[in-house]
Formats: C-alpha cells, structure tokens, sequence
C-alpha cells in the first residue's frame, strides 16, 4: 500500500533552519510529483513546494521561494524540505503528498498521513 512519512519538525526560533524528511513507499514514485503541504491552526491546508521525481524540477509556493529548498533522494525514495529563514507564519502541520506533475500542487492520495508539526517561536 502506498505510504508516505514525515518527519524532521520541532520547535526552532525565527530566522532558523529545519529540513524535514518524506519517506515515500508502495508506490512508484517515477510518475509523480512528491509534494508539501502545511496546515496552520484555524486555517486550510495549503501548497508549499513540490519536486518532480524523475528530473528534479521544483515548484514552490509564493510564501517560500527563496526561503525553502525541496530536494530528494532517489535511492532513499525521500523527500526533503529545507527550510531557512524561518518566520512564525510558517508554524504549520506539514504532509506530504503525491502531486500531480501536471499541475504540481493538487494532492494524488485522498488521504493523509499525520504530518510532523513545525513551531516557530521566541
């Protein structure tokens, strides 16, 4: 069965650094595009970036270009999110998903697995 885990989050104070970790299975990833999500309190869940499997291409929303570098390890069969220059705004659960690689930021898999909570605070 398809299965994708998160890990890496924790507590970092604004303007630190995080990577967080995917570790996708069950599926062949070759035809997708693996993707990040957050979900603050109160709010939906939103796109973060995403990354082509095959190639690399990277896709990244507005709100972390430049802050967020998504990677992946082929032979791991990982995503990775780094994640600089953290701000409070970023305080979110984030998942991860397959995603469409023609569209890059709709999820594939209906479900969600639990995420890895991400706080960044003083």
């Amino acid at each position: 069965q398809a299965q994708l885990v998160e890990s890496g989050g924790g507590l970092v104070q604004p303007g630190g650094s995080l990577t967080l970790s995917c570790a996708a299975s069950g599926f062949t990833l070759d035809y997708y595009a693996i993707g990040w999500f957050r979900q603050a309190p109160g709010k939906e869940r939103e796109f973060v970036a995403a990354i082509l499997w095959n190639g690399g291409r990277t896709y990244y929303a507005d709100s972390v270009k430049g802050r967020f570098t998504i990677s992946r390890d082929n032979a791991k069969n990982t995503v990775y999110l780094q994640m600089n220059s953290l701000k409070p705004e970023d305080t979110a659960v984030y998942y991860c998903n397959a995603v469409n690689p023609l569209t890059w930021s709709t999820p594939v898999f209906g479900s969600w697995g639990q995420g890895t909570q991400v706080t960044v605070s003083s």
